[in-house]
């Protein structure tokens, strides 16, 4: 018993050191052109260390050697790394404040504009996000789809996050916020999970992309990146907000996390919608 409970003490204190992060990073870089550098050190090592306990490899050279002769545990630990766990209508309030003002203001702004409403959900992992916004507009706004061409698009760099987001199916603990009514409507049981209609998963569009490179993306009227500007370090979030006001035009809106806020320069572009649901508007 001492034994098996200094082994589990020692997995779970492992430290991984700067030049141990260095070199995980470089090897992913070199293997499958991940860029480990523009995320927060704490984050990447927290999630490292639970691919180590995984391995049952109790010291980070030990691991380092095995991501040199496993390309299985090279993808395990970019997946690792990326995944972001999310849920349909995470933050409730914030989709109360999209249905009530937001896109009132967007389909007018799309109208106006002779324009397609076309919708950003970045970092979207399961794509929760991306299809709670479809559900959203057709549930409240069928009127208004009848004559303005809507696009969701989700953004993610995992292609096999992206996979799931497109089979949409979800276990029950992702619909924790979704009312029954709507949950009836749009979801049909399918053994222990939930298959999304096709009727909201045919408004999203899925797309592997990297959000470094978010200036490249197709213009919005609103992006959201919610819960993902915190697993990077500032400089990169100054420019991933950067990137996102380029294709933003002047009163187009992004909607951030509740523990995000605008960083450097991006300030200087947005002024502030809700400050409570941390919504923004492009100057």
């Amino acid at each position: 018993m001492t034994s098996i409970l200094s082994k589990h003490i020692l997995f779970e204190s492992v430290e991984i050191s700067d030049a141990a992060l260095a070199e995980i990073s470089l090897t992913l870089e070199m293997h499958r052109d991940f860029r480990m550098s523009v995320y927060k050190d704490k984050c990447m090592k927290r999630r490292i260390a639970i691919r180590m306990r995984s391995c049952r490899c109790n010291d980070a050279a030990a691991y380092c050697a095995l991501l040199r002769q496993n390309d299985h545990e090279l993808d395990l630990l970019k997946k690792a790394l990326t995944i972001h766990v999310s849920q349909f209508f995470r933050n409730p309030a914030m989709f109360k404040k999209l249905q009530t003002a937001i896109f009132p203001y967007l389909f007018q702004k799309a109208e106006a504009a002779q324009e397609p409403l076309r919708l950003w959900s970045l970092g979207c992992a399961g794509g929760e996000e991306a299809y709670s916004l479809g559900i959203l507009l057709r549930e409240f706004f069928s009127g208004q789809l009848m004559h303005t061409s809507v696009e969701i698009y989700g953004a993610d760099i995992d292609a096999d996050t992206l996979q799931a987001a497109i089979h949409a199916e979800y276990i029950e603990d992702r619909l924790k916020e979704v009312p029954t009514a709507i949950r009836e409507r749009y979801f049909i049981s399918n053994g222990p999970r939930l298959q999304l209609t096709s009727e909201i998963r045919d408004m999203v569009t899925f797309h592997q992309r990297d959000i470094m490179a978010v200036e490249t993306y197709e213009p919005c009227l609103m992006a959201l990146c919610r819960n993902t500007l915190i697993y990077f370090n500032r400089p990169d979030q100054e420019k991933i907000l950067l990137g996102i006001a380029h294709i933003l035009p002047s009163g187009g809106i992004l909607v951030l996390g509740k523990s995000e806020t605008l960083v450097g320069d991006a300030r200087k572009l947005f002024t502030m919608v809700c400050p409570v649901e941390r919504i923004y508007c492009r100057l």
